[in-house]
Order: C-alpha cells, then sequence, then structure tokens
C-alpha cells in the first residue's frame, strides 16, 4: 500500500426515489447529486483491533464503545414495524425512541427538550452559558427497512462523548455551550419532505411545510398536533436558531459508501456534500378497458413512464448524449460511469390487471429532463406535470472546522493504533445530511465513520465496534482541545 496522496474525483450521484402516492397519481422524483470537486484521501497504514488497543481506561471503551454498542441495538428495536426497523416523522416509535434518547442524555448530564417540530435536545452551559454553542447532531428518523447505525450512530457517539466529561468532571468545565439535537426527520420518508428537523432550526424550513400531506392525509401539522405539540407559523419561525448564538455544527455518521473500507480506515473527514434536486412528475392519460381499446388508441400513462425510466439509464450511461458541454467545465468526462440511477417503486391508478391505468406515478428526476419528459409525453398523448419538492446546494463543509476534526481524528487513531504513517483521508459525501440544512446557520464539519461493504438503507448496514470507539475518541479529543 503506497504512503502517497491517491486524488480522487468524487463520484456525481443521481437516485430516483419512487413513492408511493396517496391519490391516483403517479409520482415521479428525481434527485441529482453533481459534485465538482476533487477530494484528497491519503492512505494510514494500520488497524485498529482489541489486542492493539488494549484496555486502557484512558480510552473510554466501557462507554465509547461497549454502552454506545448496546445502545446502538437498543434503538435499532424500536420500530413501528413488526420484522424490520421503519421509524418515521412522529410514528409512535419515533416518540418512544425519542424519549429513550432523552433518558440516554439526562444520563450524561444534560438539560432535554422536544421542540415544536419534534427535534430532540440536550445542552450543557458549561463555564460561559452566553457563549455562542457548538450543536452536534444527526436524524433519529429510519427509511423503511432499515439498518440501525444511519443517523442513529452521531447521535449516541455525542451523548457518549459527553458522558466520559460528565465521569471525568469536565463537563461543566467546557468553554461554550454544547448541544446534541437528534432531528426528528431526515429522510422524509412519511411527508416526502427531507430536513424537516434541521431546516426548522436553521430558519429555512417554509411555513407552507406544515400542510403538507403523508399518504393518509394526515398534514404535518395534524401530526405534531396528534403528539400535543400545538405549532403555528408563528412559532414554527420561532424555532430558528440566532446565527449570533451558534458556534458551529458537527455531524458525526457512517459514511454509506466503500471508500473507508477499501483503504483500511476506521474515520475519514468530509470535505463537503453533493447538492440534490427532487421532481414530483405527475403522468396523466386515459382509462379503459385493456382488451378493447386498440394500441393506436391507447393514451397509457404507464407505458410513458417506463419510457422516462429508460431515458434516466440511459442518461446515466451515457450523460454526454444529455447534457450540453461548453467546454469550460473540467470535470465533465468524470460523468461518464459516476453518474447513478435508482428507481425504487412505481404506483398507478387504478391498478387492475385489466385496465389501462388513467395515472400513475414515480418519485425522482433531474430537474435538466424536464423538456425531454415533456416531449414523450406529448408524443404518447399524455399529461404530464412538474412539481419542484426538494432543493440542496452542494455545501462546502467549513475549512477551520474540518482541519480541526482532521487533526482530533489523527489523534484519536494514534492512540488507538499506534504510529500512523500518513494523514487522514478527506472525502465527500454523495448522500444527503442534515449539515446540508444546518449549513444555512452556521460552519459545518463532518466525519464520516466506515460502514461494512457502503452498505447503507438496509438491515445489512453494519459499523464495527471498534469503529464507533474511535469515532468517539475523535470526538472527544475535537471537545478537549477545542471547546
Amino acid at each position: 500500500m503506497s504512503d502517497s496522496s491517491v486524488r480522487r474525483i468524487s463520484k456525481p450521484r443521481m437516485m430516483i426515489v419512487a413513492v408511493a402516492s396517496s391519490s391516483s397519481i403517479f409520482s415521479l422524483g428525481f434527485a441529482l447529486s453533481l459534485l465538482a470537486f476533487l477530494a484528497s484521501a491519503h492512505i494510514i497504514t494500520g488497524c485498529v483491533t482489541e489486542d492493539t488497543v488494549g484496555k486502557n481506561s484512558d480510552l473510554f471503551p466501557e462507554v465509547l464503545r461497549e454502552e454506545a454498542v448496546a445502545r446502538l441495538y437498543e434503538l435499532g428495536k424500536v420500530s413501528d414495524a413488526d420484522g424490520y426497523l421503519e421509524r418515521t416523522f412522529l410514528s409512535p416509535a419515533s416518540i418512544r425512541a425519542g424519549n429513550l434518547i432523552r433518558k440516554w442524555m439526562e444520563d450524561a448530564g444534560l438539560r432535554t427538550w422536544m421542540d415544536q417540530i419534534g427535534n430532540i435536545h440536550g445542552r450543557v452551559e458549561g463555564m460561559n452559558p452566553s457563549a455562542d454553542a457548538l450543536l452536534i447532531g444527526s436524524h433519529s428518523d429510519t427509511v423503511v427497512d432499515a439498518g440501525i447505525f444511519d443517523g442513529s450512530l452521531g447521535i449516541i457517539s455525542a451523548i457518549s462523548v459527553l458522558k466520559v466529561l460528565k465521569i471525568t468532571g469536565k463537563l461543566q468545565k467546557l468553554r461554550r455551550p454544547i448541544e446534541v439535537i437528534a432531528f426528528s426527520d431526515e429522510e422524509g420518508v412519511r411527508f416526502q419532505s427531507t430536513f424537516l428537523g434541521s431546516a426548522a432550526i436553521a430558519g429555512i424550513l417554509p411555513a407552507s411545510a406544515l400542510q403538507i400531506s403523508d399518504k393518509s392525509g394526515v398534514t404535518v401539522q395534524n401530526a405534531l398536533m396528534d403528539n400535543s405539540i400545538e405549532v403555528t407559523e408563528e412559532t414554527l419561525s420561532q424555532l430558528k436558531y440566532d446565527p449570533k448564538s451558534v458556534w458551529g455544527y458537527v455531524e458525526v455518521h457512517i459514511e454509506q459508501g466503500p471508500v473507508l473500507e477499501g483503504i483500511g480506515l476506521p474515520l475519514g473527514v468530509v470535505k463537503g456534500i453533493a447538492g440534490q434536486t427532487r421532481l414530483k412528475v405527475t403522468v396523466r392519460g386515459s382509462q379503459g378497458h385493456a382488451g378493447t381499446v386498440p394500441m393506436s388508441m391507447r393514451r397509457d400513462p404507464m407505458a410513458a413512464a417506463a419510457e422516462l425510466i429508460v431515458l434516466l439509464e440511459s442518461l446515466c450511461k451515457h450523460p454526454k448524449d444529455f447534457l450540453s458541454y461548453d467546454g469550460q467545465c473540467n470535470g465533465f468526462e468524470s460523468l461518464s460511469g459516476s453518474l447513478v440511477c435508482t428507481v425504487g417503486e412505481i404506483s398507478s391508478w387504478p391498478s387492475a390487471s385489466n385496465v389501462i391505468p388513467g395515472q400513475t406515478g414515480r418519485e425522482a428526476i433531474l430537474y435538466e429532463l424536464s423538456n425531454r419528459m415533456y416531449q414523450i409525453c406529448e408524443r404518447r398523448a399524455v399529461s404530464c406535470t412538474i412539481e419542484r419538492k426538494h432543493d440542496a446546494n452542494a455545501v462546502i463543509c467549513d475549512a477551520e472546522l474540518s482541519t480541526q476534526l482532521k487533526s482530533a481524528t489523527y489523534s484519536a487513531l494514534k492512540r488507538m493504533a499506534g504510529e500512523i504513517r500518513d494523514d487522514v483521508p478527506v472525502l465527500m459525501s454523495g448522500a444527503g445530511h442534515d449539515a446540508m440544512a444546518m449549513s444555512h446557520l452556521t460552519k459545518v464539519g463532518m466525519l464520516f465513520v466506515r460502514c461494512r461493504g457502503g452498505i447503507s438503507h438496509s438491515p445489512a448496514e453494519h459499523v464495527l465496534d471498534d469503529d464507533l470507539w474511535a469515532a468517539g475518541l475523535a470526538i472527544l479529543a475535537f471537545l478537549e482541545t477545542h471547546i
């Protein structure tokens, strides 16, 4: 394995996430993540094992590893479904999970509360309550049939670190307040609107979000009221933190990719997060008897939708055939072979085998493909409307904060593995994170934790116990040095 730095071009990513609609609409959603950054990945030799570390008490394995792992698995059992993990915005399981997280926060010496969008907060004031605070957070909601580490790892790791500071008598000696936030909604599964929790804190959640409905017709405002949370447009705006009261935001998250595992390292610092656009596309045709309407007279939105899916596949395989190029974009060639599309689900109405569907839907496509989609629908004599559902620009993590996290990570890995011959890897994130919303409020930094096979959003999602331990030690080193 070479000691030299390896230059990596971050991969553009386009995901098609299809979500069943509560109405008789074919919902198309297109999410595009285009990364135009170069990230340096440096190789560190050596691996972290229990044999290398031993049982040194100053590494706090009983809190940062054993207890943290046990809590992750305990939280992973809190689900709205039998047989798999599903915990969506303000569901019964999310409320139970929030209560459990508050219990652990209080065990770490934090004052806790739930805000009016369902976020769980735990705060310690330190020696100077009036100083601007460091926020540390991630999300407590999950996708359907989820793994137990996505989101939850960042919350539990932060709580464990503060518990160590409490045990060592340093919690009240912090130079500024620290607040851990378990965001109520990042995945956007229930309401198809991501970052409800963090966007409210950052002040970028529009009041109209309260009227977004789930498949059952329940609005965000209804869901809050069902949990005895009264919220109005005015009180929603009051959730926004004053930027002057916040020093920065740090998020620990599983990588959800294979880079760290490929280079044999447990941790990496995030340089930036890819932007994302999601559109809801509704295709409407004409219902009719499947056995009697001639093929030449059909206006079949399902067939049109199938053509749109193939269009997306073609775009990802051959982006140069679809995207304009003015000769100024040096990273254009990197699109080939690295743009990714996924269709998750298709729904149609009336969904009977002997009826030509009148309406049909899927979620997620590129805004740039709108014209091509309209052309396809016009040729097939079906109507097509496009609604922008989500926009998030690419985010560059704060350089100084990233350097501090990098130094703390290096210190933690050195304590665990001994001598390290090179630097900590610096990665780009192709997935969206709460840090994207929080970047509208304050500077942000992120730490990635290796996950097996790069697998996420799946029960097969897995993080080694020692990698969770390493993440805890890195955040502990960061707080002890800079906070």
